[in-house]
């Protein structure tokens, strides 16, 4: 094992990607946080001002490109374990990643409707938000328009991302597509296209009816839209054994080392070179 600095080439790769994962985790409870506590703050119904559709819409969207605009860089702003999904499905994050992704977008929902329920008047907390599927509406027809309104989402997640499509942040255009969804998706359920964001405020109030639905609907959306997106609309060069080393996080290993170190000789040009990359993360 070649040794640079007093510590291993690999044990440096290694502190350099939790160092890494620990931020984009740390993004991702940040992101869901501030998008669960602004955007079920904005449906709570205050009776000086009760809210209106393109007011929960409006602030949907801001939310959801303030907390993209914060994070897109650190984690690739998720905060949505049905995005989160669709990248795996996507050859785009490994395993191990997802479910630690997913795992903080939950807690960081939970926190945030925990902190919305504090600081909001009893009297106005009421289900605090919960998504609900209107009397009108069936559990199919409501498992359906989750399904396309994330499915919408994530396409419009995946051509804002794709450095193919487009350059610069994605942050307005998911909050568009989020404003879009909910534009129409609040006359049925509600709008979760997000089980984080139906999760959170369940949680603090207990409440599970039909809690399913914005599982199901989301994340069979997700599915679909990555798999339209990344093996008909604009499908990679990825093989199958490419694909299996990003799922099991091997690539991530093998990106962070880029080259096998030359020759020993040359340790102390590559021991200034890896306390710099150390130092960057």
């Amino acid at each position: 094992m070649v040794e640079i600095g007093g510590c291993s080439l690999v044990g440096m790769l290694g502190c350099q990607l939790w160092v890494a994962i620990g931020k984009a985790l740390f993004a991702e409870f940040l992101a869901t946080g501030l998008y669960v506590f602004f955007g079920v703050g904005s449906a709570l119904h205050w009776s000086s001002a009760l809210p209106s559709v393109l007011q929960v819409a409006i602030t949907f969207n801001l939310a959801t490109a303030t907390a993209v605009q914060v994070t897109w860089k650190t984690s690739g702003a998720h905060a949505n374990p049905a995005v989160t999904l669709a990248f795996l499905v996507g050859s785009q994050i490994s395993l191990p990643r997802a479910v630690a992704y997913v795992a903080a977008q939950l807690a960081g929902a939970i926190v945030g409707a925990a902190l919305l329920y504090e600081v909001t008047p009893g009297d106005v907390r009421e289900t605090l938000g919960v998504n609900e599927v209107r009397s009108n509406v069936s559990t199919g027809q409501a498992v359906v328009v989750e399904l396309v309104l994330t499915l919408q989402l994530v396409l419009c997640v995946f051509a804002s991302m794709d450095s193919r499509q487009a350059s610069g942040s994605p942050a307005a255009m998911i909050g568009i597509s989020v404003a879009l969804g909910h534009l129409i998706g609040i006359y049925f359920t509600g709008c979760s296209m997000n089980p984080a964001r139906s999760f959170g405020p369940a949680v603090i109030v207990g409440k599970f009816t039909v809690h399913w639905i914005f599982w199901v609907g989301p994340l069979t959306g997700a599915v679909l839209a990555s798999l339209i997106y990344n093996f008909i609309l604009f499908p990679d060069t990825k093989t199958l054994s490419q694909r299996l080393a990003i799922l099991m996080g091997t690539a991530e290993m093998e990106k962070l080392a880029g080259v096998e170190p030359q020759k020993e000789s040359q340790s102390s040009s590559g021991n200034t070179e890896m306390e710099s990359v150390c130092q960057m993360a």
